[in-house]
């Protein structure tokens, strides 16, 4: 079975940039998706992208679209998320999970408890 660990979060000012890495160990052959999602305290859970890992369509959540890059390295299991411009809203602990789905709608759930621990995001003003 598949497991996730996230890295790279930290603090950064507001028009900054941070890469987060996540790192798949065990088998990624029947995984259809990788995606991130969000977490701030008292907010809901927030899908932000998704790549599928069959033809490595990519998509976003409005609120990071423009701002934030996924991709992939199949070599390395490993799944990046490139955040440029970033605002103090994008303060959360972020996730990587696996989906069954890589939507436009970003509103796929991802399969439970398919995530890592987190890493923090903080943006200061």
């Amino acid at each position: 079975e598949v497991q996730f660990a996230e890295s790279g979060g930290g603090l950064v000012q507001a028009g900054g940039s941070l890469r987060l890495s996540c790192s798949a160990s065990g088998s990624t052959l029947d995984v259809d998706a990788i995606g991130w999602f969000r977490q701030a305290p008292g907010k809901k859970r927030e899908e932000i992208s998704c790549i599928s890992t069959s033809d490595g369509r990519k998509h976003y959540a409005d609120s990071v679209k423009g701002r934030f890059t996924i991709s992939s390295d199949d070599a390395k299991k490993t799944v990046y998320l490139q955040m440029n411009s970033l605002k103090p809203e994008d303060t959360a602990v972020y996730y990587c999970a696996r989906y069954v789905w890589c939507l436009a709608t970003m509103r796929t759930p991802p399969l439970a408890g398919s995530w890592g621990q987190g890493t923090q995001v903080t943006v200061s003003s």
